[in-house]
């Protein structure tokens, strides 16, 4: 895992000490966010807090909404009149979210929903870390959909993945996720912040034709002819342009259809657009995998502990090397799948009971054994019991 090129500054020499949730809404407001709704809960809270003061200064606004449910209707309203949204939250707010999650994925309405993971199920543990929220952000929603999520390993990160959570979600209409965990939310370090002209803001495709002539989920003028995949062009509520958006099933002018050709032809180009963008959603953090004989398969504040496991590995001579996935999904499918066909095994280590192992085992089809390290119960892994489950991986006596 080579270390994360900071945002350059060379303007401004702004180096900070930041709390991963001070990062995440230093980001937002620097890839144009202007609107945030969210109800307070451990441990995002800061996350609302922050962007309550830093909104109002940049002609955005905050509402604090009566519950989760009411905060992702209020962040897709937003998003529909033409401002980048976002919301924050945590594992049972994350469940709430999920059915308007769903109508912004059918709608493609842009936004960013920001989880930082907790112990759970239910109320489970406030004030811990975990990941146990990493399917739930691929199918949390029901129906066949689509889903982005990145998952940052240091503050640096934070900020840089949640710019690219929007630029993301306004390129391609669609929800983004950004999944962290308590203790990459809570944790600080030194970031060199850029310059507002330094970072790169992608805005959503606005009509290029008139109102009359706009038709809300058609392809956008020039697309190819047969294109599966493309993104509609999107207007803004408000400034002439008149559609339906409805979660119900619909056809390119938005109004409703009943099963058949069309009804198909839509979910699978929602899907298909994201998996056309896969090459450009994909990034991978890689440290010593060149010569790996075993590798470590690791994301978020987990990474962290395997990181130092990998190097302690190196010390005694084991060929060991870690793959950290910042984009959870899509999933690297075929760069897991690279790697497992050239090494011995492989050790993946999250803070749940197995959950992006599956992922992991399926891409190694077969050529390598998979094994999980994983734990539940609020605390993150040492490196010393990440190197001991790498040992007994590679047959050695721990």
């Amino acid at each position: 895992m080579s270390a994360v090129p900071e945002p350059t500054s060379a303007a401004t020499g702004r180096s900070r000490l930041l709390q991963g949730n001070e990062a995440c809404a230093e980001g937002a407001i620097a890839a144009g966010c202007r609107f945030f709704a969210g109800y307070p809960i451990t441990p995002s809270t800061e996350i609302a807090e922050l962007m309550s003061e830093m909104l109002p200064r940049h002609g955005g606004r905050f509402i604090q909404m009566e519950d989760e449910i009411a905060s992702m209707a209020a962040v897709i309203g937003a998003s529909l009149g033409g401002a980048k949204a976002m919301t924050a939250t945590s594992g049972p707010g994350f469940s709430l979210k999920q059915e308007n999650l769903g109508f912004a994925a059918f709608t493609e309405i842009p936004c960013v929903i920001v989880d930082a993971q907790r112990g759970g199920p239910s109320s489970g543990l406030p004030t811990a870390p975990a990941q146990g929220d990493v399917m739930q952000a691929r199918w949390g929603t029901h129906g066949d959909h689509p889903a982005v999520a990145f998952c940052p390993s240091t503050v640096s990160e934070v900020f840089e993945l949640t710019v690219k959570a929007f630029n993301t979600a306004e390129a391609l209409r669609t929800p983004v996720i950004l999944l962290m965990d308590e203790v990459v939310a809570h944790m600080r370090e030194k970031v060199a912040l850029p310059s507002p002209g330094e970072v790169r803001v992608v805005d959503r495709p606005r009509p290029s034709v008139p109102p009359g002539e706009y038709i809300a989920y058609g392809p956008p003028p020039g697309a190819p002819a047969g294109d599966d995949a493309y993104v509609p062009e999107m207007a803004d509520f408000g400034t002439g342009y008149r559609y339906h958006v409805t979660g119900l099933t619909h056809g390119k002018n938005g109004l409703p259809i009943g099963p058949g050709p069309e009804a198909e032809f839509l979910v699978r180009r929602l899907s298909r657009k994201v998996e056309k963008a896969a090459p450009q959603l994909e990034l991978n953090r890689n440290e010593l995998v060149d010569d790996a004989e075993y590798l470590v398969v690791s994301y978020g504040g987990a990474a962290r502990s395997a990181l130092r496991a990998v190097r302690l590995a190196r010390e005694m001579g084991v060929a060991a090397g870690l793959f950290r996935p910042t984009t959870i999904w899509p999933f690297p499918f075929q760069a897991v799948a690279s790697l497992a066909a050239k090494v011995k095994g492989i050790l993946v280590v999250e803070l749940n009971l197995g959950q992006l192992s599956l992922e992991v085992e399926r891409a190694a089809a077969g050529h390598c054994p998979v094994q999980q390290y994983g734990r539940v119960g609020g605390e993150l892994m040492r490196p010393s019991e990440v190197l001991d489950a790498l040992l007994r991986l590679t047959g050695r006596k721990v």
